[in-house]
């Protein structure tokens, strides 16, 4: 039995959950710390989500500490509840110089669309935060002036893409291919619109990988490896 889009991620409820559970450690640290993020960009049909629950496990393993998961609906869930929003900016403390450094109007690059610019606000204080794994909506682009954020970007042959969403939805290939031409083409669509980017520019990405050519753990392992050696605040990784 075919499977809808949304059954490729997981549910919302329990993400907010996790969500929850950062906020109240944050509330109560003896004080601030800078914390790495991860944002993750992929063409349609690529294991975005695999990936993010990957990396999710690996770095709480290495950091000690818990991690979360933002995609669009729980991104869109932050941005429309004014109580989480409220809750966000004030766990953000001393770190909010960061949001003022890009404006937090970002009218350099972002459209002026209202529902969207509350999206984009809290994209960035969620990555400022750190801990997090921010998948897809821009972050990349919205996040290049945050110095603790690492951008990654899966890419994969349509052919590839195809066969994965057959494979994970259940469904025929005729509709698995147009499942991948209109997602891939809304998903740049959406970038170009509302940031005046082009989302597989390579200037965007720390790093690029194959998803057909290398597996979910391969690519884990990579960009663990070169975010501990990157990351500035050393105790930040157990070992």
């Amino acid at each position: 039995m075919a499977r809808s889009l949304s059954s490729l991620s997981p549910s919302i409820e329990r993400r907010l959950a996790g969500w929850e559970q950062i906020q109240y450690r944050l509330a109560h640290a003896p004080e601030p710390k800078i914390r790495p993020t991860l944002t993750l960009s992929r063409q349609f049909g690529c294991e975005g989500f695999p990936l993010a629950e990957h990396l999710k496990a690996l770095f709480e393993e290495a950091t000690g500490e818990s991690w979360n998961i933002y995609d669009k609906s729980l991104i869109e869930k932050v941005a429309q509840d004014e109580d989480i929003s409220l809750q966000l900016l004030k766990n953000l403390g001393d770190m909010s110089h960061m949001l003022e450094a890009l404006g937090l109007h970002p009218s350099t690059h972002i459209t002026h669309d209202a529902a969207f610019e509350k999206v984009a606000k809290a994209i960035v204080q969620i990555a400022a935060l750190g801990n997090a794994v921010i998948v897809g909506r821009g972050s990349s682009i919205l996040c290049r002036d945050l110095r603790n954020c690492f951008h990654f970007r899966l890419e994969a042959s349509f052919d590839w893409r195809v066969a994965s969403i057959m494979k994970r939805l259940d469904v025929e290939r005729k509709e698995a291919e147009e499942m991948v031409k209109t997602n891939t083409k809304l998903r740049e669509k959406f970038v170009s619109q509302c940031l005046g980017e082009t989302v597989s520019d390579l200037k965007h990405y720390h790093a690029i990988f194959n998803n057909e050519r290398q597996t979910i753990r391969e690519i884990g392992a990579a960009i663990l490896a070169y975010v501990r050696q990157g990351w500035t605040e050393k105790g930040t990784f157990k070992h």
